[in-house]
């Protein structure tokens, strides 16, 4: 975790925010907090620690020991039981690995409603994380978001998938599906701290095109297109169904949407990667396919330990776990194919 101490650090209020990690609605979930806490305490100086929070075989959620501050928020990420949670926005249907999760959010909600400040928030429904804090910002705590309604209306259209075709979201032409691509690669604990400031100060256009992010995108531009031809290779149409095993390949970042515009009949896909430290199936129904969707996608996820929304998920692996995984990945492939 990294902080951004000010000169008055030792008299400023900590807060520590932890939110989805190397995902474009997790920087700017914390942009949008950033500004609402900004907001809540007034003239009260804000020191804030930023935490890229991951998912992988058995994390089940952030890890309570990175929650030291005086506000400790978790955003775009799985809910915590940790009684040092103090504000958090979520809109992942399976947010709640476990009964006991979602009974302890519950209880948390009554507790705050009863003393006239909820900060506790989740709503499935939601495209974007970024909105629903938009949302509950404006209407529950005055909040102005006007300047934010450029970064708020990209993180809705990425996070949803609500791009007009497949093609525009893997060709990637526009600024701001650069700076998605850079996040998706570099977006860590320190990435996060360096851009939240600047996109609360700069409109997103302007950071999308400012010469960091385009010297950055350059190099990741020519890895995406080597990941479309390596899914052009793979892939195996089952059905309504495109299964892509990249497991013999270390993949760090898997670009998204790819097999919709290769294969844009195509339903469903479950593409297996692997990166230096797990193997990954990533599960997603094709919004542009012209047919109805037929599975809730988190929950088939979280049978696996993963999770997700109803049109995407993603399911973890240890390495050493290469046989279970490829045999979740067809028992899946043959569920979505009925």
């Amino acid at each position: 975790m990294t902080s951004a101490p000010s000169a008055s650090a030792t008299a400023a209020r900590h807060v520590v925010v932890a939110t989805h990690g190397h995902c474009f609605d997790g920087l700017c979930s914390a942009v949008m907090f950033t500004r609402l806490l900004r907001h809540v305490h007034g003239s009260t100086p804000l020191r804030f620690s930023y935490y890229a929070a991951g998912y992988g075989p058995g994390q089940n959620g952030v890890d309570p020991s990175v929650l030291t501050g005086d506000d400790n928020a978790i955003l775009d990420f799985r809910f915590s039981r940790s009684p040092k949670l103090t504000w958090y926005f979520d809109h992942h249907k399976s947010a709640f690995p476990t009964a006991e999760d979602r009974a302890s959010f519950e209880l948390r909600v009554r507790e705050e409603a009863s003393r006239g400040a909820i900060h506790t928030f989740h709503d499935g429904d939601y495209t974007s994380c970024t909105k629903l804090i938009a949302d509950i910002g404006k209407k529950s705590f005055d909040l102005d978001v006007g300047p934010m309604t450029e970064l708020v209306r990209w993180a809705d259209i990425i996070d949803s998938a609500a791009f007009p075709n497949a093609e525009m979201a893997v060709a990637r032409k526009e600024p701001e599906l650069g700076l998605m691509t850079v996040i998706e690669q570099l977006g860590g604990d320190d990435f996060i701290t360096r851009y939240v400031p600047r996109l609360l100060e700069e409109p997103l256009a302007d950071v999308a095109r400012s010469p960091d992010i385009t010297a950055a995108f350059g190099p990741l531009k020519a890895t995406h297109e080597a990941f479309v031809a390596q899914v052009q290779r793979h892939a195996v149409i089952h059905g309504p169904v495109v299964l892509v095993d990249l497991f013999d390949e270390v993949i760090e970042v898997a670009g998204k949407f790819v097999t919709y515009a290769l294969y844009p009949k195509s339903m469903y896909s479950v593409t297996l990667t692997r990166s230096k430290t797990k193997l990954k199936l990533s599960i997603g129904y094709n919004p542009w396919c012209g047919s109805p969707r037929t599975h809730d996608i988190s929950t088939i996820c979280e049978r696996y330990g993963g999770g997700g929304h109803a049109v995407v998920g993603a399911i973890a692996f240890a390495l050493g776990d290469l046989t279970a995984a490829r045999a979740a990945a067809m028992e899946i492939v043959k569920e979505l194919g009925t």
